[in-house]
Order: structure tokens, then sequence, then C-alpha cells
């Protein structure tokens, strides 16, 4: 292998390493969330109705764009003038994937709805972002600002909103919010990687 080759994959192995240990951060507050990401999109369901949506719909949130299922069905709810996403069996996740490259934020407003679509207060919800990595996080006692967001350090490959296995109520989405993060731990590296390319380089001349 040649001597200029060697530095440049020794930073691509640098990076790769940084990538397979990415960490999941979670944002209780939207405030910090949205400081912490760089242009976000957010899809506000406002285009849905009380009204069953199949089994998956494809969806943008700005210039992001993913999927959102679940195994009975999709569901709109709340309304008349605010609309949110549900699903039609209270025990089944609603699973987000499918995003766009380089998303690695996501978050919204999380809370319980009934059987009409309703909102419900006080209600018991998981939410689970995947990244290679899974991290499960609780929404306890929600009302319709309850905000949580997941950063990673790498692309997140989905998330699943769930109510408590003892609640009698829906998990419900609004506002969500879809956006990139610099991933500094990557770019470190393969900056570092970089700046030995550039002594070895001086050494040789």
């Amino acid at each position: 292998m040649s001597n200029k080759l060697k530095p440049l994959c020794l930073a691509a192995l640098l990076c790769a390493s940084a990538a397979a240990n990415a960490d999941i951060t979670v944002y209780t507050s939207q405030a910090d969330f949205l400081a912490a990401v760089s242009a976000p999109g957010t899809d506000t369901y406002d285009d849905l109705t009380i009204a069953p949506y199949g089994l998956s719909l494809d969806r943008n949130a700005g210039a992001y764009g993913y999927t959102v299922s679940s195994d009975n069905g999709i569901w709109g709810a709340g309304g008349p003038t605010d609309y949110w996403l549900s699903n039609t069996t209270r025990t089944d996740s609603i699973t987000f994937s499918n995003f766009s490259s380089g998303v690695n934020a996501f978050g919204g407003f999380f809370f319980a709805s009934d059987i009409a679509g309703q909102y419900v207060p006080n209600g018991d919800l998981l939410l689970t972002a995947a990244d290679g990595s899974t991290l499960t996080y609780t929404l306890s006692g929600t009302t319709q600002n309850s905000f949580l967001g997941f950063i990673s350090d790498s692309g997140l490959s989905s998330v699943t909103l769930q109510s408590s296995p003892i609640g009698n109520y829906w998990p419900t989405a609004n506002n969500l919010v879809l956006a990139a993060v610099p991933e500094p731990a990557t770019y470190g590296m393969f900056l570092a990687g970089l700046g030995f390319l550039g002594v070895m380089a001086r050494r040789r001349s």
C-alpha cells in the first residue's frame, strides 16, 4: 500500500469506529432540542381528519421524508383545528422509519387520546429510538405539551411510540420534528486523520 494512502485509511477506520459507538441523547425540552439541531422540519398532521389511513403513510417534515406505520392501521385524531396522528389499536406501536438520509434528530409532542381521538390527560407512553443501538424512554403523566426528542451521533433508523400496557388509551403524536445534526465525533476523527496526512506529506517533502 502506498505510504500516501496509509494515513487516509487510518482516518477512515477511525471514523468508522466513532460511528459504531454512537450515542443517543434524550431531550425533554423543546427549546433545548431545537437549539441543538439545524434546519428542522415539522409535520403538523393538520392535513389529517378523524379517520383511518391504512397501515402506513409516507410523510414529510419540511425537507425530510419518513414513513409512519402501525400493525392494524394509522388513525387521525384531535380536531377540529388541530389534528394529530394516532392508530386504530391502542396496544399497537406506531413506528416512524425510512427517514431521509442524514436525519439524526427526532422530536415531537406525545400524549394519549381516547377511542374518539380526543385528548386524555396523564397518559404514560414509551418511546424507543434505534440507530444500531436502542434507547427507551418513558414519558409519564403526559399533557398535550409533553415533548420528547432524540439526537443520535449517527443516523436514526426508527423510533417507536406505544402506550403503557396498562393504559386504556391510544398513543398519539403531534408536531413531529426531524432534523440533521453535525456528527462531532466523526468529524473530529476525520479532521485528525487529515491533519496526520498533512504532517506525513511535510515529512516526505
